[in-house]
């Protein structure tokens, strides 16, 4: 059975499109993560703020999916105020046959 394309598949089939996405994606996914290593923390936004040294509203800033200014020792911190490490992961990409990538953990 052939799959129907939806307008998202025609939309990833643009190279260009799918660096903008990905990157976008990356930055939605490392404000998640430290919200939810903070939440694991139980710590409140002040509370984490005051550990890294700045102000709520940078980690609120942090959080936020349009952030995408972070750096190594930055996330170092806010792992560290949290009783979290920070792992980093290089992911290999594949493509499929329907030309969309696949990550693959080396």
């Amino acid at each position: 059975m052939r799959k129907v394309k939806t307008y998202m598949d025609r939309l990833m089939a643009d190279e260009e499109f799918r660096k903008r996405f990905d990157e976008e994606y990356q930055n939605v996914c490392i404000g998640e993560q430290i919200a939810m290593a903070r939440h694991y923390a139980r710590l409140t936004q002040s509370a984490l703020a005051k550990r890294v040294h700045t102000t709520k509203s940078a980690i609120s800033r942090y959080e936020s999916a349009d952030y995408s200014g972070y750096s190594i020792p930055l996330l170092t911190r806010i792992a560290e105020a949290c009783g979290a490490d920070l792992r980093i992961a290089f992911i290999a990409h594949k493509r499929a046959k329907n030309g969309s990538h696949l990550a693959v953990a080396l």
